[in-house]
């Protein structure tokens, strides 16, 4: 089979480049986008762009997981991973904004020790609590 033949078999991925920036306006506060794709711009330029539009006008739109949903898979994938900080730190605070608990966003780090390990689940934790005192100082100014 040719990569021809193939591409019309599969379903057309769908890229919304307006709807993903839209969703990323949704999700991030302006300090968690103006902290990186501003940067990344002038280091890779289109990178950003790029990012926004394949993950939040694509991904993001897809069918089957709720924003809550993606959050917890969030969570847990950049706790695994480790050496993410500023992204868990965003994704912390992207769970609030989509409804989650403080209480359920540390429940995260607790549940994912026996699965990852408990350093790792502490790195989680600190960088969570450091995430929730900042989103706890901003929504008192």
């Amino acid at each position: 089979m040719t990569m021809t033949e193939l591409s019309q078999q599969m379903t057309p991925a769908h890229f919304d480049r307006a709807q993903g920036y839209r969703m990323l306006d949704l999700l991030q506060d302006e300090s968690t986008q103006q902290a990186a794709l501003p940067s990344l711009e002038q280091l890779a330029p289109g990178f950003g762009d790029w990012i926004v539009t394949a993950l939040f006008g694509g991904t993001y739109q897809r069918p089957g997981l709720s924003l809550r949903d993606r959050q917890l898979v969030n969570l847990a994938a950049l706790t695994a991973l480790g050496g993410v900080d500023p992204q868990l730190s965003g994704h912390v605070k992207t769970a609030l904004r989509v409804g989650m608990t403080r209480e359920q966003i540390v429940e995260v780090f607790v549940h994912l020790a026996p699965y990852l390990g408990v350093p790792k689940a502490l790195a989680g934790l600190r960088i969570a609590a450091a995430a929730l005192a900042d989103a706890e100082q901003e929504a008192g100014k």
